[in-house]
């Protein structure tokens, strides 16, 4: 409806303004006071039941259509990262070491857009929307949380469809969206191993027992393992991102210690390294007379778009946006959401948005999580009325 899109147009100042405001005085985490305030403020006057966290700073607002109908939720993240901002923007964040930096302040401003879109709409609307405005999604899973805390029952029945919109500050050009059916997002998990040892004299290890060699030993090994155990196209990443040990050239420590991130992309392969790769760390320690601790902590599953849901956002978007502004990507992303926690109980769909800064190439642009990463305020009437229309429509379709 072109409507929605020129009421969402006639808001780009008010969004703008919303966006900024929260880039320049962004948080971390799961407790977003500030944050909070701007998104009830936004949202103020407008005939939502509202409520709050009670772990967390989130806002639920529900909007209960005129008419019967369905539910459907509309998920936008609100929290910040632990970057130092190094854009010079004059709306840059003034919190020393926070910012904005992979674009959830943009987020929360087209969803609270859409949230006064669908609100003057509000007899129109055969059904109810959630409005999930979600803290902690970089790291705490403020998205489980939220789950946890009832926000898939906030309508008193549970939403059919659930959708997301994340934007990337290159990769994309501005205006381009793109998504897939199936795996979207890779599940993000973490291997903790400590090889434990005896320490002794550098000069003599025959007299000791080096962890360090069997540490690394490990880390090769899992590298192999990744290519050995596991189909190429279902492939598994593993990085070891921190490695510890010693304290001098001439001292064999006790202990070796690294922390590796494991991205996998279906649950079969999930739960496949969840015991292969603990079980690796502790036989290769094993067969150098060491000892082991090997943990793999569960982080965010598996992010996968509904086969029909990702279809009728497709559609909706050129519907809506005009063709040619939605690709397929061909392949998943090797990121992480905790959106994976609402579509694990809500068929849904998550989809990339192109606001790449203009006059900027999207290939060599610095991308989400950069400190020195650019958004493109023009994107923000377009996901506003995409966020609109989605659930309009969806819940039009019964």
């Amino acid at each position: 409806m072109a409507v929605i899109h020129d009421d969402a147009l006639a808001l780009a100042a008010d969004l703008t303004d919303l966006r900024r405001a929260i880039h320049a005085d962004p948080e971390i985490g799961l407790d977003l006071p500030r944050t909070q305030r701007k998104v009830l403020d936004a949202l103020d006057g407008l005939p939502l039941e509202i409520g709050t966290g009670a772990s967390l700073t989130s806002v639920t607002a529900v909007l209960r259509g005129g008419k019967p109908g369905k539910t459907v939720l509309l998920r936008g993240d609100m929290d910040a990262l632990p970057v130092t901002e190094r854009t010079g923007l004059d709306y840059a964040s003034k919190v020393d070491g926070v910012m904005h930096a992979c674009g959830h302040d943009l987020h929360t401003a087209m969803l609270a857009g859409a949230a006064r879109l669908l609100s003057a709409r509000q007899q129109e609307i055969a059904g109810n929307v959630i409005f999930m405005f979600q803290p902690g999604e970089e790291g705490p899973g403020g998205g489980r949380i939220m789950v946890e805390e009832g926000v898939l029952d906030a309508a008193g029945e549970r939403p059919v469809a659930a959708y997301a919109l994340h934007v990337a500050s290159g990769l994309l050009p501005s205006g381009l969206y793109a998504s897939r059916t199936g795996t979207i997002m890779a599940a993000a998990d973490t291997l903790h191993v400590t090889v434990k040892g005896r320490g002794g004299h550098g000069s003599q290890p025959h007299r000791a027992a080096d962890p360090i060699p069997a540490a690394c030993e490990i880390v090769l090994a899992l590298q192999t393992m990744v290519t050995r155990q596991f189909d190429v196209f279902d492939p598994v990443v593993v990085t070891v991102g921190t490695f510890h040990a010693g304290t001098a050239d001439n001292v064999i420590g006790d202990d070796a210690h690294f922390v590796a991130t494991i991205r996998s992309f279906s649950p079969q392969a999930r739960a496949a390294v969840q015991q292969s790769a603990p079980r690796l760390a502790r036989e290769i320690a094993s067969a150098h007379g060491l000892s082991c601790d090997a943990e793999f902590v569960d982080g965010y599953p598996v992010t996968v778009n509904d086969a029909t849901e990702m279809s009728f956002a497709a559609t909706t978007i050129a519907d809506v946006l005009g063709d040619g502004r939605y690709v397929t990507a061909p392949n998943p992303l090797t990121g992480s959401e905790d959106f994976s926690y609402v579509l694990e109980q809500v068929p849904g769909a998550f989809v990339m948005m192109g606001a790449c800064a203009a006059g900027t190439d999207p290939n060599t642009a610095p991308f989400n999580h950069s400190a020195e990463a650019v958004f493109d305020d023009s994107v923000l009437a377009d996901g506003t009325a995409l966020y609109a229309e989605l659930a309009l429509r969806r819940l039009a379709a019964g």
